[in-house]
């Protein structure tokens, strides 16, 4: 990323002063993503601040399961650390796809032709005179 896009945008990565602001502070981990996250400084409350520095587009979807729980303080270890292993029966983590191609569109969505299954016979309009 060119010196002038890291000073006047913040949704292609970390700016400088996100970069200036990480200084002192403790890199924690690494996700699959490549996003980098973070640890250090109290907040007024005296809670740990954490951040995550995106590889790639800021996109809040990008961030998994297990580092989004690590990022909202509901466990304290980091995640390798804290969680068990991935079960046998769980899915693989995937970005949001809204927006995408890859979207999902039910029967009769516009973009999949429009087209819904006619009703059963069940279904009666509501007439006024009725």
């Amino acid at each position: 990323m060119g010196l002038l896009m890291s000073i006047f945008t913040w949704w292609e990565g970390a700016t400088i002063g996100t970069s200036l602001g990480l200084r002192g502070k403790t890199r924690v981990g690494e996700d699959s993503l490549g996003n980098l996250y973070y640890s250090g400084g109290k907040d007024p409350n005296g809670i740990t601040r954490r951040w995550v520095i995106y590889n790639g587009p800021n996109d809040a979807s990008r961030i998994p399961p297990e580092w989004f729980s690590w990022l909202h303080h509901q466990i304290d270890e980091v995640p390798d650390e804290a969680l068990p292993p991935m079960r046998t029966w769980e899915k693989e983590w995937e970005p949001n796809r809204t927006g995408t191609q890859l979207a999902y569109r039910p029967p009769g969505a516009l973009e999949a032709g429009g087209h819904r299954a006619r009703s059963t016979g069940d279904y009666e309009a509501w007439t006024p005179d009725a």
